[in-house]
């Protein structure tokens, strides 16, 4: 039987290749990351609420994208060291996730870091369950430890960087926000 090549498909009809995860990241703080519907970043002692349930998609090596399963936003991290949504995937969307001594998990921006001492900047819940601003956050800290609890491995289509051009655009002539890759896709469907 011959060997077919690969076709080049359209972006938009690629398929899931990117195995991942659907989790809850729960802080050694005592609180859930959530994201609200509006796009607010904060933490919840609910572990029941959607609002807690992220796409982990990973995006390099040791490096994931944190996507809000019921908003569609991913958590990004912008030049000051504050958390915000973005509805596209960007530089700012991309973490590095890596075990500390204790077995907590800690995600790092991958674009931003202290300029004298190179020390990285850590996404954070304080005490209160409040988001901080990364520089401010020490991965040797319980603010920036989180332990990640894993609801179902999906699949994913990449998120990306190459269509925001063209998305913006789309957006500025229709008048419609569009999102882009990351979404979970059903392992059954084909």
């Amino acid at each position: 039987m011959p060997v077919r090549p690969l076709a080049v498909t359209n972006m938009k009809t690629r398929k899931p290749q990117l195995k991942g995860i659907v989790t809850r990241l729960f802080s050694q703080q005592g609180f859930y990351l959530q994201m609200q519907p509006d796009g607010t970043i904060n933490g919840i002692k609910d572990e029941n609420s959607d609002n807690t349930l992220f796409n982990l998609i990973p995006v390099g090596l040791r490096v994931v994208a944190i996507q809000g399963l019921k908003s569609g936003f991913y958590i990004a991290m912008n030049g000051e060291g504050m958390l915000y949504r973005s509805e596209m995937f960007t530089p700012e969307c991309k973490f590095k996730e890596s075990v500390f001594e204790n077995y907590y998990v800690v995600y790092s921006s991958t674009v931003y870091r202290q300029q004298e001492s190179g020390r990285a900047w850590f996404l954070g819940l304080n005490k209160d369950g409040q988001v901080m601003k990364g520089n401010r956050v020490k991965k040797t800290k319980p603010s920036s430890h989180f332990v990640p609890r894993p609801i179902e491995v999906c699949m994913y289509r990449e998120p990306s960087m190459h269509e925001i051009e063209e998305k913006q655009r789309s957006r500025k002539s229709s008048g419609t926000p569009t999102m882009n890759g990351g979404k979970a896709v059903n392992q059954n469907s084909s």
